[in-house]
C-alpha cells in the first residue's frame, strides 16, 4: 500500500467515525478533519468533483462549528424552564435517558412528589438539552440531585444557565448550591465552583 492509499483510507475511516458521533460539536470537528484529508487525497489523484465536494463540506462544517462555539455561552440561545417536580414531560425525559443518566449518577433517586423538590429543563429552541433537579436542604442551600446533559450537547455545559445565568434559584431564596459527591465527569471547576477534597463535592455561592 502506498502512502497515498494510506491517506485515503485514513480519511475515509475518520469520515465514518465522525458519522458515529452523538455529540454535535465533536461530529462537526471530526467531519471537517476528514474532509480536509480527503480533499488532499482526491487532489493528488486529480478527482476534481470530489475535491470540490469536500471543500464545500469543509466550509459548511466550519460555519456550523463557529456558530456552535460562539453561541455555547449565549443567554439568548438557551432557556431555563422551571417545571413541576412530578411533571409528566419531566418524567418522560428521565425515562428516555434513564440508562445514560445512571452512568453519571448511578445512585440517583428522584421522588417528584416529595416536598422541597425543584426541577428545571434547559432548552435550546424546542429541544430539551439538559435537566437539573435540586432539593431544598434549608438555610438557603440547594442540593443538586441531577445535572444531566443530553449526548448531543455534552461538549457544552448548559447547566451553567441554571447556576450562573438564570435567577431561578435566587428567586426561590437559595444562596448556595452544593453538588453530590463523586459525580462522574463533573465540570463545575470551569464555572467557579469550589471543590471540597474531603467530601468530593462542589459548591457555589449564588
Amino acid at each position: 500500500m502506498s502512502w497515498l492509499d494510506a491517506v485515503g483510507w485514513c480519511g475515509s475511516a475518520l469520515l465514518v467515525i465522525s458519522l458515529m458521533q452523538a455529540r454535535v460539536l465533536r461530529f462537526r470537528v471530526l467531519n471537517t478533519i476528514a474532509c480536509v484529508v480527503l480533499t488532499g487525497f482526491n487532489a493528488a489523484l486529480e478527482i476534481w468533483p470530489m475535491v470540490a465536494m469536500n471543500i464545500v463540506l469543509t466550509l459548511i462544517n466550519l460555519w456550523h462549528i463557529r456558530k456552535l462555539v460562539v453561541t455555547r455561552h449565549d443567554d439568548a440561545v438557551f432557556d431555563v424552564l422551571e417545571v413541576g417536580p412530578d411533571d409528566e414531560y419531566l418524567r418522560h425525559v428521565l425515562r428516555v435517558h434513564e440508562a445514560d443518566i445512571l452512568k453519571y449518577q448511578p445512585d440517583l433517586v428522584w421522588d417528584g412528589a416529595a416536598p422541597d423538590r425543584l426541577a428545571f429543563l434547559v432548552q435550546r429552541g424546542d429541544e430539551t438539552v439538559g435537566v437539573v433537579l435540586v432539593r431544598d436542604d434549608g438555610d438557603g442551600v440547594a442540593r443538586v440531585q441531577l445535572d444531566y446533559v443530553t449526548p448531543r450537547y455534552r461538549d457544552f455545559s448548559p447547566g451553567e444557565f441554571v447556576w450562573r445565568r438564570s435567577t431561578v434559584l435566587r428567586e426561590h431564596g437559595f444562596h448556595r448550591v452544593v453538588t453530590p459527591a463523586h459525580m462522574v465527569g463533573a465540570y463545575y471547576g470551569r464555572l467557579g465552583f469550589d471543590h471540597d477534597p474531603d467530601t468530593d463535592a462542589w459548591s457555589l455561592d449564588l
